[in-house]
């Protein structure tokens, strides 16, 4: 994969073990994508997961919706996953989506006096499309930002600083 790259940590008031929980459940940590926004065009996506609920090595979470009106999907396949230190998944198939292509993202910890270090990166490719190519070279690196903020935001807003002082 000839990958861009975004990542971005943050300190976080809370133990390793319970921020992999707050991560491993995709549904809620990805929530930013089935909440209508101006970054979604006022669409919104449905994030389906199979048996395994996306914590195992293996799993599939799929996500299809409109986004501008328009009609996207993907699959997702973890391809790593190391509670409490990192869980990885990346896009499998043909996603069909506008500003980036396939992509591989992922969330690290490392504990830290007083909490934990969460890091949250996202490594993806240009849309293969001739129109979508130009779309993603334009605003794929704004939306890879956005999107990894957006995880790193919800990690934060489950563990608000002063919430209790975690042993180090």
């Amino acid at each position: 994969m000839t990958a861009r790259h975004h990542e971005r940590d943050q300190f976080v008031a809370a133990a390793p073990e319970e921020v992999f929980a707050f991560v491993d459940d995709h549904a809620r940590f990805s929530s930013h994508m089935s909440e209508s926004s101006w970054m979604m065009g006022g669409g919104r996506m449905s994030v389906e997961l199979d048996e395994a609920r996306g914590q195992a090595e293996g799993s599939h979470i799929r996500l299809s919706g409109r986004v501008f009106g328009v009609r996207l999907y993907l699959d997702e396949v973890i391809t790593r996953r190391d509670p409490p230190n990192a869980k990885v998944w990346a896009t499998v198939g043909a996603p069909r989506l506008l500003v980036i292509g396939q992509y591989e993202m992922g969330v690290e910890i490392a504990p830290e006096s007083g909490g934990s270090c969460v890091r949250v990166f996202i490594n993806y490719e240009l849309p293969k499309g001739w129109a979508t190519y130009w779309l993603g070279r334009l605003f794929g690196p704004f939306y890879a930002t956005w999107c990894v903020n957006q995880m790193l935001a919800g990690v934060v807003r489950a563990f608000p600083p002063g919430r209790w002082a975690v042993a180090a």
